[in-house]
């Protein structure tokens, strides 16, 4: 890919998505894309940047009727000649029109990425703004999209920039202390005092690097398990958030074996629901595993759900049930964790509400109560997940660049407090600025452009 990449040559594919479709968008970028107009169509090239309809042919024969456009550079998506052409949606005229074209050997399909590695190398954008474009279009909420369109908004690279000038400016200044030892106002020893900004510089990695979390589960999805004894009706609640049958139902207690996840949208975000096994002392090596299962996904869970059956105590709600919902003693309830009172159908909503205290007393069964649970347990997502600063450490690479940096800095911070010497200091500051840089794209690394570019569609 990469020696393709660096020949000045001109790629063609299908820049909307694959299948049947009222309209398809094939795109060229390249010096050879405006030929491509004269290949399919004898007619006068269309001015720039306007609509124009046109007859496409492969030497006598017709293709289609097409709408086409020509963005020469470099104010194009690419920074390179670009020219795109809207044909009817059908497999083989896709096929025939990329065909044809392939065959004039005026361009080539294009490898996975490869528009967007383009513009990227045109400047077009930064890495992060290439990244966002991916998660643009594998955007499935509206969480994600916001997400990812404050990150095309280039908010975080504005951001590592602005880190990086800090360190470079630190640096600037240890290497004049290096260089002009002598001079009166620039002095030879390490200024602590010019050092003040990276001290808020390492604060501010720390905490994008606690945010991380927050992102992620924009990204990948808000984790929430199901946790309580047996028989509390557990997968009765998961199948009414749901609203479909996706966990098994039984009156027999230890049903559920293993862990049941179904994906939900709450509050515009993804949410990854898990029905668990319950939570007892387990009869069985089969039913032991599920408990450690489920515990394993309670440590994992951005939100526990403790649910217990409200007519366990014959009515009597507020003597056991709910100091009981970790009576198992294999896991315990913590602070900020939902309390739900389920089957109140059985006892009766008035009886179970007396002895509710901060639980919800619903019904999985009829819905009563149930749409009380479901606002807050979407307020939780909404309040977990929104925020009003923009996304920095969205991926895995970003938090390990982030992690360098911060480690870098801490150890040049605490070499200029314990006086190794300005040399040492700049290299450690050296080391970070290079991490920040990468995460950009500012600072090149051949072998990381090309993983990131890999995963992109060939259209893009």
């Amino acid at each position: 890919m990469t020696a393709q990449r660096t020949t000045n040559d001109t790629i063609i594919a299908l820049a909307s998505g694959s299948g049947r479709a009222g309209v398809a968008v094939i795109r060229a970028s390249g010096p050879g894309a405006l030929g491509l107009l004269a290949h399919f169509s004898t007619r006068k090239a269309p001015e720039p940047r306007v609509a124009s309809v046109r007859e496409l042919f492969d030497g006598d024969e017709f293709l289609d009727e097409a709408v086409v456009l020509s963005m020469p550079g470099p104010n194009s998506y690419t920074g390179e000649d670009v020219v795109e052409f809207h044909v009817h949606g059908g497999p083989a005229i896709i096929e025939a029109v990329l065909a044809s074209a392939v065959k004039s050997r005026l361009c080539r399909i294009a490898d996975p990425g490869e528009f967007t590695r383009r513009a990227f190398d045109a400047g077009r954008m930064d890495l992060t703004q290439a990244e966002a474009i991916g998660d643009l279009i594998d955007a499935e909420t509206e969480g994600q999209r916001r997400q990812a369109g404050r990150l095309y908004q280039g908010e975080a690279a504005r951001t590592f920039e602005g880190w990086r000038g800090l360190l470079v400016s630190a640096m600037a200044a240890l290497e004049a202390s290096i260089d002009f030892p002598d001079e009166a106002d620039i002095p030879g020893e390490i200024n602590l005092t010019a050092l003040e900004p990276i001290e808020t510089l390492a604060a501010d990695l720390e905490a994008a690097l606690g945010d991380a979390g927050r992102l992620r589960s924009v990204r990948e999805g808000f984790r929430v398990a199901i946790l309580g004894p047996p028989n509390a009706g557990k997968s009765s609640l998961m199948n009414r958030l749901a609203r479909r049958e996706a966990a098994i139902v039984s009156p027999v207690a230890g049903t559920t074996r293993d862990v049941v996840e179904v994906r939900l949208v709450l509050a515009g975000y993804p949410v990854w629901v898990a029905d668990t096994a319950g939570l007892r002392e387990a009869s069985d090596a089969i039913e032991a595993e599920g408990v450690k299962r489920a515990l394993a996904r309670a440590e994992e869970a951005d939100l526990r759900i403790w649910v217990s059956d409200a007519s366990d105590t014959a009515g009597d709600v507020s003597r056991e049930t709910l100091a009981g919902l970790d009576r198992s003693g294999l896991a315990e309830v913590r602070p900020g964790d939902l309390k739900v009172l389920n089957k109140a159908d059985l006892v009766g909503s008035g009886a179970a509400e007396a002895g509710s205290g901060d639980a919800f007393v619903v019904s999985a069964k009829t819905g009563a109560g149930f749409d009380a649970f479901e606002r807050r347990l979407a307020q939780i997502v909404r309040e977990q997940l929104d925020a009003d600063e923009p996304p920095l450490v969205t991926r895995a690479r970003h938090r390990e660049l982030v992690e360098e940096a911060l480690a870098a800095v801490e150890r040049g911070l605490e070499g200029a407090r314990i006086g190794i010497g300005a040399e040492l200091v700049s290299e450690d500051l050296r080391l970070a600025a290079r991490a920040l840089g990468r995460i950009t794209g500012s600072i090149d690394a051949e072998d990381l452009l090309d993983r990131i570019f890999s995963k992109f569609c060939v259209g893009k």
